[in-house]
């Protein structure tokens, strides 16, 4: 049973339809496992103000916060590399 709850912004969730088929299929499980394991191996911690974590799929970031009181993970950005931290 998951711990906690993955939600996508409104922005991330239209970034996901758009992406190609190959990539969002790869791209879903990662988001579906962070349910039980928001920082899973090779994540990363994002510098700067916000709490913000990465996980790498290929050339894709997934970028997320996790709020460990409420058990939420919120995706906020799903973009390729190149246009993700712009």
């Amino acid at each position: 049973m998951p711990e906690y709850r993955v939600t996508l912004k409104s922005s991330a969730e239209k970034e996901f339809l758009r992406l190609p088929d190959p990539v969002s299929v790869r791209i879903f499980p990662r988001i579906k496992a962070l349910a039980t394991n928001p920082r899973p191996q090779g994540c990363k911690k994002l510098k700067g103000g916000r709490d913000e974590w990465r996980i790498r799929v290929g050339d894709y970031r997934v970028i997320y916060t996790v709020d460990d009181e409420e058990k939420i993970v919120k995706v906020t950005r799903i973009a390729h590399r190149r246009e993700v931290y712009s």
